[in-house]
Order: structure tokens, then sequence, then C-alpha cells
């Protein structure tokens, strides 16, 4: 989704995996283990997202509010759908653009402008982290977006293989009635997946088909 605002991708064979290893850079132990090589990691990202602008499909996004109650639920941890104006968000992944106490994680506020540092500490004395959910972290916002899923009428699936969990499992929760559309270039089929519609195409170019036949 946020590939062609040019925000570098995780799984992709030049993404982000490709240049750290997740076990040191994503991880509560990574974190336990050396927390300054995870900062560094964050505030790139960090830097790197305030550099960044919304795409059109998180423009047209925001247009399918002037007819349906539209939820996003995301697994990227940028803040673009917000800026591109979408009124309801949820962040299954975290948010790059906040940060946390690493003990207390109902402590959460904005992430410095110039990224964390080694003894920014919270009112409670413990360390700030970014908000990020880690690999071998429980995903708070998931009974959120479960609901939101059930009670769908239309589900939209952007950018995704569906081959990820826990969040690939959201589409399976879709109501029997309710009409499934993925968009994503890939060469791959889910004919497991009820009423489903593939529209092969990049982001931007998908959701601007989709959002004229919703809309029309």
């Amino acid at each position: 989704m946020s590939a062609e605002s040019g925000i570098q991708t995780f799984r992709d064979s030049d993404g982000l995996w490709e240049q750290h290893r997740i076990e040191d850079v994503a991880t509560p132990e990574a974190w336990q283990k050396n927390r300054e090589l995870v900062l560094e990691f964050y505030n790139l990202r960090h830097k790197h997202l305030l550099g960044v602008e919304p795409n059109s499909a998180h423009r047209d996004l925001v247009k399918l509010e002037t007819k349906f109650d539209t939820t996003i639920i995301t697994q990227n941890v940028d803040d673009l759908h917000e800026r591109a104006g979408s009124s309801k968000v949820i962040h299954i992944h975290g948010e790059l653009r906040k940060c946390r106490s690493e003990k207390n994680e109902n402590y959460i506020i904005d992430m410095p402008a110039d990224g964390l540092k080694i003894g920014d500490k919270c009112p409670d004395g413990h360390q700030l982290r970014p908000h990020i959910v880690w690999f071998g972290e429980m995903v708070p916002e998931m009974d959120n977006a479960l609901r939101a899923v059930q009670a769908a009428d239309i589900l939209i699936a952007i950018g995704t293989s569906l081959n990820v969990y826990p969040a690939a499992g959201l589409v399976y929760a879709a109501k029997e009635s309710a009409k499934v559309y993925l968009i994503d270039p890939g060469d791959f089929s889910h004919a497991d997946i009820r009423h489903l519609t593939h529209i092969q195409k990049p982001a931007t170019e998908g959701v601007k088909e989709l959002l004229h036949a919703l809309l029309e």
C-alpha cells in the first residue's frame, strides 16, 4: 500500500529484512540485547517516513467514506492513511510515529521528531521504545480488527499475498455474504476465499478501478 509512496517494504527481494536480521531489530530479545541497534533501525524508518507523502491509493480510500462506513485495518506502521484523511484506522502492527513505555503498554506518546535515544524515559522511569508490535509479541488491536471484518459487507485486501499471519486470517472471518476484493499485482490463487475478486494491479491502479465501480 505504501510502497508507491517510496516506503521500503519488508518482504520484497530488496526489502528491509534483506538488510537486517529479524532477530536483531524486531523482537523483544533484540531489544534486550542491543537497544542502540533497535533504536537506530526505527529512527531511520521514522526519519524516512517524515519525508514521504500519501499516494493516490491512500487518498482514494478516503473517498469511500462519502458512501460507506469505512474502517482501515493496516499492517503498515506508517501514518499515511491518517495524513490522507481516513477517519478510522486500526494499526495492528503498531505506529512508527509513536513510542511507549517498555513496561507499560498503555503509556503511548508521539515519537520525538529526531527519534528515540537511550535515556528517553516515561514518568515511571522506564525507557521508551518504539510503539511497534515485534515478532513474538501479542497483537493488541487484533480483536478490534476482527470485529470490523466480521461486520463488513465489503472487504478489500490491498497489497498482500494473504500469507502472513495472524493478519492474513482476517479475510477468512468475513461473513458469508460479504464481497471480498484483493488488489495485488502478484500471481497467486485463493480459491478457498468466498466471493473473491482479484484485481491484479498495483495499489494505486487497483484502488482507483475498484473505487469507480463501488461509487458508481
